[in-house]
């Protein structure tokens, strides 16, 4: 799937990014400026926090990829049913002039 793919390549993107942060941190920490000091401590802060953020994000979406799962497997035809009313609901407004 597109979306499986494109979504280990945004996690891949972050990862990347977040560990080139972690770099920038680890190399400036033999500097004894006050402002370096300072912005060292709050990236690091914003670091940890943005990780935790995303690995909550993470948690939540896959809680409801999982019970989206459930649902069309439990009830097919309620899923299929739900996308041809919004499909047509959908055709119809596009139709509109």
């Amino acid at each position: 799937m597109k979306t499986t793919q494109d979504s280990k390549t945004m996690r891949q993107e972050l990862q990347n990014i977040m560990n080139h942060a972690h770099a920038l941190v680890d190399a400036t920490s033999g500097e004894l400026d006050d402002q370096i000091r300072s912005a060292r401590k709050a990236l690091k802060e914003r670091l940890d926090s943005a990780r935790g953020e995303y690995g909550d994000l993470e948690a939540q979406l896959l809680d409801k990829v999982q019970a989206a799962d459930e649902f069309i497997h439990v009830k097919p035809y309620y899923a299929i049913g739900g996308t041809f009313v919004a499909g047509l609901l959908l055709g119809w407004f596009m139709s509109r002039k």
